[in-house]
């Protein structure tokens, strides 16, 4: 049983106010499907109490490509879905049932259906994520993977968090998805620390989109237009982030991970806004 990330952090958030084709498509692969569709107007359902008992819920659906089968079993055998809705569980006031679905995709990607209400990881982004951290040289390319996932499921938390609980967001919501991500997985837990599998997992989240920027050898209007920023921006923003949430902690950032001084100098306020930010969207809907 892996580490598990939300609950061991939510006491402590609560004190503390808490495609394309090859790697180029983990460049879809944390966004989300909400960008095209028109959020629904919240009903008496959607703002049930959390004594109504909402709940996620895990099902792994078939599976027939050699990727997706790659995939969901390296989902299933590890129980990533269940470990991050039991996170889910434990630690958000679910309005409604939110049912958590690997699923074969075709595409490297996940999701949050604001109109069916559910959160979807593709089995072939988890496939993607192996192979990118295994040409990496990675030790232990699954768990790299694996938090890669925890963090693409976060980032679909921001949409689903987003859209149940009608927060206000200014800007692009992609950017505020990545920047949930960042706050659940860097916010130091009640003992004061960020847990190391959850710094590894942001870490290898902004390692996923470093690859498929690699990947990109010409950018065009379409890239320019997309809802998500570029994946090297997203690159920056994540090391940004991670290093501001602890500048002594993560002088890597900018030593080994290439984040440019001239932004590691307001990373730290750019952390503590985004940690303001998010404190105070969530803080009524912990539990």
């Amino acid at each position: 049983m892996r580490t598990r990330i939300l609950p061991v952090l939510a006491v402590g958030l609560v004190v503390a106010a808490c495609g394309g084709g090859g790697t180029a498509e983990k460049a879809e692969s944390s966004g989300s499907s909400s960008a095209s569709e028109t959020p629904k107007a919240k009903g008496p359902e959607d703002t049930a109490s959390a004594d109504a008992g909402g709940k996620m819920t895990v099902t792994y659906d078939d599976a027939t490509t050699p990727e997706a089968q790659n995939g969901k079993k390296l989902l299933q055998d590890n129980k990533v879905l269940e470990d991050l809705a039991d996170d889910i569980n434990s630690s958000l006031k679910l309005p409604i049932d939110i049912p958590l679905h690997g699923s074969q995709c075709n595409q490297a990607n996940a999701f949050w259906s604001p109109s069916d209400k559910t959160v979807t990881i593709c089995y072939e982004d988890a496939d993607l994520g192996q192979k990118i951290f295994t040409k990496a040289g990675d030790k232990d390319p699954i768990a790299s993977a694996i938090g890669s996932e925890d963090a693409t499921f976060y980032h679909e938390t921001g949409h689903m968090t987003i859209s149940l609980y009608n927060l206000p967001i200014t800007g692009k919501e992609e950017d505020a998805a990545d920047q949930l991500a960042a706050y659940i997985l860097l916010t130091p837990g009640d003992n004061g620390k960020v847990d190391a599998e959850s710094l590894k997992a942001i870490t290898n989240f902004a390692r996923a989109f470093q690859a498929s920027a690699a990947a990109r050898t010409e950018l065009g209007a379409a890239d320019m237009a997309d809802v998500h920023s570029l994946d090297q921006q997203r690159v920056y923003n994540l090391q940004c982030w991670i290093y501001g949430s602890n500048p002594d902690a993560n002088a890597d950032m900018i030593t080994d991970g290439g984040l440019p001084q001239e932004r590691a100098q307001g990373c730290p306020d750019e952390w503590k806004q985004l940690s303001h930010a998010w404190s105070t969207l969530l803080d009524e809907h912990w539990k």
